[in-house]
């Protein structure tokens, strides 16, 4: 009876052994499956993404500037204190901070900044489209995402409770003027969860849920207070929107594309880290056909090449688009004066219907040169990010004690710095090609600088030596004038002599 038994365990432990490995091999023939159904789709993404490239010279200028604003690169500062100094309001492409709402085709669609990822050039057009845009360092800039979306978020505790929050917010937001940051990506998500967790935190500790605020050691780990840092960075949200941002923006992929197929690929890469590569490949392409790569860490070196680069020939395309447009109106008064003179012989007393006058393009300041540009950028910099930095402490003084700065985040572990790192891969590696392609515009900029100057000295050589030339002649001319006034002289003499 016993020995039966453990032939009856024996076999149903051979069973169950058999439907594991079965298991195992079908789980891994899915697993293969879904990676080549995966690999597919990515790779022919990428094949029609690399086709689209740039042609004729990427450093020049095109009619519509599209600066794809990664967030939390300094953006801002670019599009408050270059671009508006460049471009009247009127050149910039309607809601352009927001989902593109507007007609791109519109002829003085001058300028388009937004959140957007780079998808956005499917509804541009992109034979007359330059693009430009800031990369930072990953790791700061994942800091940077968390630090703000707390920051806005902690604005909404001056609210009773989250209901009140929303509900107040919801009645303003029609009726503000221009575009709320919870309209704006990544922060329409970011925020609203952040919002929830302040509120939710706060509530907990009004119940006695939390007894007081337990002391933590560095100011990104006050759950108490706020989410922790290392539980923002593992959340699933993160890991869809943050981590590698900058490359799902650039390649065009993010959850806010205008692209069908992102959702998929994206998934495929999120769940097949190997395909990212596909996704960098792309992301890298894009950089350099792009008209300017800027970075954060880089900032007045940075500022200084986006005013020669970029700011340049803005001036130089809005003062040709000016003659032109002047030349347009001139042309339409002279038909205008013909067909006026036509129709007073032929119709007595007939009045001409008025045309469409044509709008003549300025820039913010007709006078604007790079120097002066730089100069407004400067004090319109330190004007901004003294505005900030108000707003800043004002809003992290509602989760006191809870306060971020580098100080702070030099107090963050290693381990968790590591784990950043590796969660953003992408951007890493997107980050070294920028790096080396702002190397590569810092070399094209002091050889332009190094041409400007020899043209420069050219014409002070040119002025002495025209001088020299102009010296010697006038010598020369009074020598013959001296010689023909003697010559003249003794002619006279000569002539008195003989009478």
């Amino acid at each position: 009876m016993g020995r039966q038994k453990m032939a009856y365990a024996c076999k149903f432990s051979m069973l169950l052994m058999l439907v594991a490995v079965a298991s195992a091999l079908t789980i891994e023939s899915s697993t293969k499956d879904d990676l080549l159904q995966c690999e597919s789709i990515v790779k022919n993404w990428a094949a029609s993404s690399l086709i689209d490239g740039v042609q004729g010279d990427k450093l020049k200028l095109r009619d519509l500037l599209f600066f794809l604003h990664v967030p939390r690169t300094g953006g801002r500062t670019y599009f408050q204190c270059f671009l508006r100094k460049l471009y009247t309001s009127d050149l910039e492409c309607p809601r352009s901070y927001d989902k593109l709402r507007f007609d791109p085709s519109q002829p003085n669609c001058r300028l388009m900044a937004t959140h957007d990822d780079y998808s956005i050039m499917s509804k541009l057009p992109k034979e007359s489209t330059s693009v430009v845009t800031i990369l930072r360092n990953p790791v700061d800039r994942v800091f940077s995402t968390y630090e703000f979306s707390v920051e806005v978020a902690a604005r909404f505790l001056i609210h009773p409770n989250l209901t009140s929050a929303t509900q107040i917010t919801g009645r303003l937001r029609p009726k503000a003027r221009g575009v709320s940051t919870l309209d704006i990506w990544p922060w329409k998500y970011l925020v609203p969860w952040m919002r929830e967790d302040l509120f939710g935190r706060r509530e907990a500790r009004k119940l006695g849920k939390v007894m007081g605020i337990r002391k933590r050691s560095y100011s990104y780990d006050m759950e108490d207070i706020v989410i922790p840092l290392p539980a923002f960075v593992n959340d699933p949200l993160a890991h869809e929107i943050i981590h590698n941002g900058a490359t799902f923006q650039v390649a065009g992929l993010t959850n806010n594309s205008c692209l069908a197929e992102s959702h998929k690929v994206r998934h495929c890469v999120r769940k097949h880290p190997v395909l990212g590569q596909h996704v960098l490949d792309v992301a890298k392409k894009r950089l350099d056909n792009m008209l300017y790569v800027g970075l954060t860490e880089e900032h007045k070196e940075s500022a200084a090449m986006f005013a020669n680069v970029v700011g340049v020939q803005v001036l130089s395309l809005l003062e040709a688009l000016n003659s032109r447009t002047n030349q347009a109106v001139n042309n339409r008064t002279e038909s205008e004066h013909d067909s006026s003179n036509q129709l007073r012989d032929s119709i007595d007393g007939q009045k001409l219907r008025e045309t469409p006058s044509v709008k003549k393009i300025e820039t913010a300041d007709e006078n604007t040169t790079v120097v002066k540009l730089m100069e407004a950028y400067e004090a319109c910099i330190s004007s901004l990010r003294k505005s900030q930095a108000s707003r800043r402490v004002s809003s992290l003084k509602r989760i006191s004690p809870a306060n971020f700065s580098k100080e702070a985040r030099l107090q963050v572990p290693e381990t968790l710095l590591q784990q950043i790192l590796l969660l953003n891969s992408l951007d890493v590696e997107l980050y070294k090609h920028a790096q080396n392609i702002f190397a590569q515009q810092r070399k094209h900029f002091m050889q332009k600088l190094d041409t400007v100057e020899i043209q420069e000295s050219m014409p002070s050589n040119s002025s002495g030596h025209y001088a020299q030339k102009a010296f010697w002649l006038a010598v020369t001319t009074v020598f013959v004038v001296l010689i023909i006034v003697l010559f003249v002289t003794s002619r006279r003499r000569t002539s008195k002599l003989k009478v």
